[in-house]
Order: structure tokens, then C-alpha cells, then sequence
């Protein structure tokens, strides 16, 4: 093609990536190419994970056996609830976001920081359903690779998500039988 082509070429590109971008919108700004550079990035993330567990000549599974299936569910509703939300874990998200206060038991609300190439990584890192997918696609694969220790850690991240359900069910016990939310009885 002659330069002269792909420069109308490339002009057409813009001018419809553009007006589906406003189409899209409905006013509101919204970062679909941060978004578009996510989703490149999970796919190549997760084709990275396929092509290791292809080198490595483990056989898949014919299906997912029940039990991983709920101990995954589980380990990666803790793990990036953990990773999106937990006070701990701030300094990893505080790059990308701005806290905003607290939100539920050793929880932070956090809002993702409006600066270009900061705002979908902050969204995507304070929303415990986005961190989700990665987290399964990375269990997943670990149990494909490393069995044992992978199911090993998701055991781990179980019993926490076991843990913090008895602390809230304590807390609303006590709560309930006191009127009192912060005695625990000590």
C-alpha cells in the first residue's frame, strides 16, 4: 500500500475508534483503552500460563473435580478480596488510588486515581470481581503445575475465608446480645 493510502486508512481507524468511544460513553468519560489494554494483558497473561502448562506434558483434567472447584471458588474470593480491599495490602493499590475511608472489618474504600494510566489499573486492583478472574485463572493454573502446593495454599486461604465468616458471626452475636458492637466480651 502506498503511504498515502494507509494514512487515510489510519485516519478512518481514528475517527471510528472515536465515535464508538462518544457513542459509547453517553457523555460520561470511561476509559475503554485502558480497559482494551487490560483485557490484552489478561490474555496474554493467561496464553503465557496455557503455553508453561503445555510445556510442562502434565495432562489436563478431563473436568475439574468438585472439590477444586469450590476450594478454588472460595481461595479466590479471599485472595482478592485480600488484594482489593484489605488494609494491609494499601500500599500495592496506593500507586493507582486515593483512600477514601474505611469499608467494613479491616476493609479500605479506595477510588481509583483520574490520571492517565492510572485509572482502569485502580479500578481494576479496588474491584474484588476483576482481581477475581485473574486470581482463578492463577490457581487454576497452579493446579495444573504445582498440585499439592497450590491446593496447599488455597486450603490456607480457605480456612481464612472460614475465619473472618466466624469473626463477623461473632461480632453480630455479641452485638445482638449486648447492643454494644465493640464488646467482645473482654
Amino acid at each position: 500500500m502506498s503511504t498515502a493510502t494507509d494514512r487515510r486508512l489510519a485516519r478512518r481507524l481514528h475517527a471510528l475508534v472515536h465515535s464508538t468511544k462518544r457513542d459509547y460513553s453517553a457523555g460520561s468519560e470511561r476509559p475503554l483503552g485502558g480497559y482494551l489494554a487490560a483485557m490484552t494483558g489478561f490474555g496474554a497473561y493467561t496464553a503465557a500460563w496455557a503455553a508453561v502448562v503445555r510445556l510442562s506434558g502434565r495432562p489436563l483434567p478431563d473436568r475439574p473435580a468438585p472439590a477444586d472447584i469450590v476450594l478454588t471458588s472460595v481461595a479466590a474470593f479471599r485472595l482478592s478480596r485480600l488484594l482489593s480491599k484489605a488494609s494491609v495490602t494499601s500500599p500495592l493499590r496506593a500507586p493507582f488510588t486515593r483512600y477514601v475511608g474505611p469499608q467494613g472489618p479491616a476493609e479500605l474504600h479506595e477510588v481509583a486515581r483520574e490520571e492517565a494510566g492510572k485509572e482502569t489499573v485502580g479500578e481494576l486492583m479496588t474491584c474484588p470481581f476483576c482481581t477475581g478472574v485473574w486470581m482463578v485463572s492463577t490457581l487454576t493454573a497452579g493446579q495444573l503445575l504445582w498440585p499439592r502446593a497450590t491446593r496447599t495454599a488455597m486450603g490456607a486461604l480457605t480456612a481464612l475465608a472460614g475465619a473472618d465468616a466466624l469473626q463477623l458471626a461473632y461480632a453480630a452475636l455479641v452485638e445482638r446480645t449486648t447492643g454494644d458492637p465493640d464488646d467482645e466480651g473482654g
